[in-house]
């Protein structure tokens, strides 16, 4: 159970990544009084949670009618977080992220739904996680609570972070947040490739 517990935990810290989104949120909320931007976290976040809750329990679903095994996409989802851990250990995500953040906040009005919650919170990473972690828990309720409960604790977290984003981001500064990030790149890269692993040998000894 502490197994499940860090690893869920690691993969929903790395993909999510709350500390690497506090400059975009603070890029897409400029101008924003407190009680406005407390206003899109809580959109934000709520949004997100029934996102991932919802590919948790009809993303095998998904997957079968589309004539697709959960070990080819473990493979495939192992592969895609693997791009991702090397993005954010050579300092390419956020770069990429607020990009995008200053891009779509002059399209979109609502930058709660878009591209806060997706894709930004809910996005591939985290979609693929939750498929893959409640994927291994099959057959498991207590296994998938938890997987879900650790879930919406990084959430949470995230929604604590964005509350006290200005804060924040004076007090840690950007060597320790890019620090942060090229640790977790490190981590999501070894569970990457442990799930490519897993999915290999599942799909031979199958």
């Amino acid at each position: 159970m502490a197994d499940l517990i860090l690893q869920a935990a690691v993969i929903f810290l790395v993909v999510i990544d709350p500390i690497g989104l506090l400059p975009v949120f603070l890029a897409l909320t400029q101008g924003e009084d407190a009680a406005s931007r407390r206003r899109i976290t809580i959109k934000a976040c709520t949004i997100a949670l029934v996102v991932l809750v919802f590919f948790a329990f009809v993303g095998d679903r998904f997957l079968d009618l589309l004539g697709i095994s959960l070990e080819a996409f473990r493979v495939a989802g192992g592969l895609f977080l693997l791009v991702l851990a090397f993005e954010m250990a050579f300092a390419k995500r956020t770069p990429r992220r607020s990009q995008s953040a200053e891009e779509m906040q002059e399209r979109v009005e609502d930058v709660a739904v878009f591209p806060l919650a997706m894709p930004l919170l809910a996005g591939p990473g985290a979609i693929t996680s939750v498929l893959l972690l409640m994927g291994e828990q099959s057959g498991d309720p207590v296994g998938q609570a938890i997987v879900l409960a650790v879930m919406a604790g990084v959430l949470l977290i995230t929604f604590t972070l964005f509350l006290f984003a200005g804060p924040l981001e004076r007090f840690l500064g950007r060597t320790l947040s890019d620090v942060v990030t090229r640790i977790l790149g490190i981590l999501l890269a070894a569970l990457s490739v442990q799930f490519i692993l897993d999915g290999v040998r599942a799909a031979w000894t199958g």
